[in-house]
C-alpha cells in the first residue's frame, strides 16, 4: 500500500478500472467560499492517490474531471454531497454516478445515530481511522506527512464498506431506495451551491 501525491492533475493510467473512492479537503466547509485544496482517490487496490490544488489554480484537470464525469466508473463517497458540491464548484463539471456510504448507513444502522467515517470504519472493517488531521489548514504550501495520511484514509475504506452496506441494504430491502438517493445527490449538491443548502424544499413549510 502506497500514497502518491500529485499537482495539479491525476497522472494518466495510475487507477484500475472499475470504481473509486473520492474525498475532499477544503479550506472549509463552505464549497462557494471555501477553495477545494485536496482530491484524494483510490481504485481500492491498495494505493490511494493525492491530488493537491493551489491557490492560484485554474481547476484545469482534464484526467481527474474525466474520471468525475465517465458514466461507466462509481463513484464512493462518505458524505458525498459536500465532496460533490466541491468539485463542481471548482472543476465545472457534474460528478456522477455515485454512492454515499453515510447515506447507506442511516438506511441501515437505524440502531445508531453514529454515522461518521470513523464509527463506520470500526463496525463494519474493525479498523480504526485518525481523525486528528480533520480540521488542520490544508492550504498550507507543504503537507505533512500526517496530512497526507490522514487524506488517504479518507478512501482507503470506501470499497469494503460499500461491500458491507451493499449486503445490509439488500436484506432489509432499501437498495432500490439508496439508489433513488444516491441518484438525486449530484442535485442536492446544485441546490446547496444555488442557494438552498439548509433549506427542505419538499417541506410543508
Amino acid at each position: 500500500m502506497s500514497v502518491y501525491f500529485h499537482e495539479e492533475d491525476l497522472p494518466e493510467g495510475v487507477l484500475a478500472d472499475g470504481p473509486v473512492a473520492i474525498d475532499t479537503e477544503t479550506m472549509g466547509l463552505n464549497p462557494l467560499r471555501d477553495r477545494l485544496c485536496v482530491v484524494q482517490i483510490s481504485d481500492g487496490k491498495g494505493d490511494e492517490h493525492l491530488v493537491r490544488f493551489g491557490p492560484n489554480s485554474r481547476f484545469d484537470a482534464p484526467v481527474l474531471k474525466a474520471i468525475l464525469i465517465d458514466p461507466a466508473r462509481l463513484k464512493l463517497f462518505h458524505f458525498g454531497r459536500f465532496d460533490i458540491a466541491a468539485m463542481q464548484q471548482a472543476f465545472g463539471v457534474v460528478t456522477a454516478p455515485v454512492y454515499c456510504t453515510k447515506i447507506a448507513s442511516r438506511l441501515v444502522r437505524t440502531y445508531t445515530d453514529r454515522h461518521g467515517l470513523k464509527e463506520l470504519v470500526r463496525e463494519l472493517l474493525g479498523q480504526d481511522v485518525s481523525k486528528q488531521q480533520q480540521s488542520s489548514y490544508w492550504g498550507a504550501a507543504e503537507l505533512t506527512d500526517a496530512q497526507k495520511d490522514y487524506a488517504a484514509s479518507d478512501v482507503r475504506f470506501l470499497h469494503a464498506m460499500k461491500a458491507v452496506l451493499d449486503e445490509r441494504l439488500v436484506r432489509e430491502g432499501r437498495m432500490e431506495l439508496a439508489q433513488a438517493c444516491f441518484d438525486f445527490l449530484p442535485t442536492r449538491a446544485a441546490l446547496d451551491l444555488a442557494g438552498w443548502p439548509e433549506t427542505d424544499i419538499f417541506a410543508h413549510s
